[in-house]
């Protein structure tokens, strides 16, 4: 493998096998630091997320005045502030980073007294929607300003004027993120409300994640199903001491997938059957598409028998939309047409992922049908990849890391902008490269 300039080249391949640490989850790692940040007392934080996106949320925190000591290697001390940040006034950079950039613009919104916080990110964050967050918020008293395209950031949060209100709706089919920002902020405020989920809530696991980590910092969400959410009067955040976060079970598909690709065994180690995210399901699709796989507590293990191959599946994936992007891949090694439904939230993601997914496919030979909600992947005829194509990341970190699964086809690829996997995955390269022969 060697690295041109914004270019690299992953030379062809035919074997994957050997064992991989996770690095942490990146949607239990900025979720952490958002409650560690609003609990009184101390939290240390054990194995975080290195990365672009836990970079600009612990930016923030220092920025909003929330002390977060380094305690070297992947462990920090988050010193919290009891639900009322010290700073009042602050300009947050958020880059593209939703786990981020949502959350924050709840908890911020639900401050009390005279605030002015300025939010932006890159221009991709400029084009995701959040009006339906700042929606259900503004039902709450809050005071948020869009600078640009309504309904789209940057804004300015002045925060909360007083209000009784014990009921609100947010929409849950555009993205589970704005549920989740919603549940953390609102023992904010110190009084009874119930959140009415309108429309089909999206990626639940997601949620599920955010519900289990409330509860681990001493908020327990009363709720009716998917529907409503109640929080009691008396909700407040407390430390719980220590907090250890998950290895990412989004990133762990890659590598589940290279060993069901070129045979393995593969094994990823800091996420298992005890993981409270979603996206462990990922190892029953590959079950279903042929592959041997077996989990432990903290570890997932996959291979595929000699001399056989993948079988396509046609599913619907709405409950893990990023590991799903690993199903588009495997789809080129499965025999028939491999269909992915329901992941209408992939066009309002890092990118449009599903145009994205269908371009940079068809550029390797492959049949692609794009809906507005799915895409459907056939293998190109024969099975042979084309050799040598460049493949377009869209500044995507799930676009690069799936599409090297592509030199597990016997062929050389080239992934642009390779960088961009810093956004969770900053080693990934220098992990996939080391099982492959």
């Amino acid at each position: 493998m060697s690295k041109l300039g914004s270019e690299l080249r992953l030379a062809a391949a035919s074997r994957a096998s050997g064992s991989v640490a996770l690095p942490g989850s990146k949607s239990i790692s900025n979720r952490t630091l958002l409650l560690a940040a609003l609990s009184a007392g101390e939290t240390v934080v054990r194995g975080l997320l290195r990365s672009d996106d836990t970079a600009v949320m612990l930016a923030a925190l220092g920025k909003l005045g929330v002390n977060v000591e380094a305690l070297g290697g992947d462990d920090y001390r988050v010193f919290g502030c009891g639900g009322v940040f010290p700073v009042a006034e602050a300009a947050l950079f958020l880059g593209n980073a939703g786990t981020a950039f949502r959350p924050l613009t709840a908890a911020l919104a639900l401050q009390s007294g005279q605030r002015c916080y300025q939010l932006d990110g890159v221009p991709r964050m400029r084009e995701r929607p959040i009006g339906d967050l700042v929606d259900g918020l503004a039902l709450l008293g809050t005071r948020i300003e869009y600078t640009g395209q309504r309904g789209f950031p940057p804004l300015i949060v002045s925060g909360r004027t007083q209000t009784t209100v014990d009921r609100i709706a947010v929409r849950g089919d555009v993205s589970s993120q704005f549920l989740s920002a919603l549940l953390m902020a609102l023992p904010l405020i110190k009084s009874k409300v119930t959140v009415e989920v309108v429309g089909e809530l999206i990626s639940k696991p997601y949620v599920e994640i955010t519900l289990n980590l409330m509860a681990c910092f001493g908020v327990v969400v009363e709720r009716n199903g998917w529907r409503e959410f109640t929080l009691a009067p008396d909700a407040a955040y407390r430390s719980p001491r220590e907090a250890n976060v998950e290895g990412d079970a989004s990133s762990a598909s890659y590598f589940l997938a290279a060993g069901a690709i070129g045979g393995g065994p593969v094994r990823v180690t800091g996420v298992g059957r005890s993981s409270i995210q979603g996206d462990i399901k990922f190892a029953d699709a590959l079950s279903a598409m042929g592959a041997t796989v077996s989990m432990g507590d903290d570890w997932i293990e996959a291979s595929l028998p000699a001399h056989e191959r993948l079988t396509a599946i046609d599913g619907d994936f709405n409950h893990i939309p990023d590991a799903a992007m690993t199903i588009a891949i495997l789809a080129l090694f499965a025999d028939g047409t491999t269909t992915i439904r329901n992941i209408a939230s992939w066009r309002v993601k890092e990118t449009d992922r599903i145009a994205a997914m269908a371009m940079e496919l068809q550029k390797l030979g492959a049949g692609v049908v794009e809906g507005s909600d799915f895409i459907a992947v056939t293998p190109p005829s024969g099975g042979r990849l084309a050799s040598g194509v460049s493949i377009d990341t869209y500044d995507d970190h799930r676009m690069a890391m799936c599409f090297s699964l592509v030199a597990l086809a016997g062929v050389e690829v080239a992934i642009n902008d390779p960088a961009c996997v810093g956004k969770t995955f900053p080693g990934y390269f220098d992990a996939f490269r080391s099982m492959l022969s």
